[in-house]
């Protein structure tokens, strides 16, 4: 790889960024991993900034986005929290 080319990877990678952290919805704790951009992409949730977003509850993965839909939203506890990232995050 050229100098440049690195040097332009290396800046795209600065503006990526992964959050991880909990959130309570209800009854049910989430853990969640969103990676994030400063502007939005085709490869971004609905377009938005966030290119893949998992929550986990007790271990078990009931929401994932990775450039596209994996697992839909399992239940309405999820999709709030999946709404309070994505206002934070998209």
């Amino acid at each position: 790889i050229h100098h440049a080319e690195r040097q332009k990877q290396r800046k795209l990678e600065e503006k990526t960024m992964w959050t991880e952290g909990t959130i309570q919805v209800g009854t049910s704790t989430f853990h969640y991993w969103v990676k994030h951009y400063e502007e939005p992409s085709t490869f971004g949730y609905e377009e938005g900034r966030a290119s893949k977003i998992s929550l986990r509850r007790n271990g078990k993965t009931v929401f994932n986005f990775d450039r596209g839909m994996d697992i839909p939203p399992e239940d309405e506890e999820t999709e709030t929290a999946l709404a309070i990232l994505l206002k934070q995050y998209n």
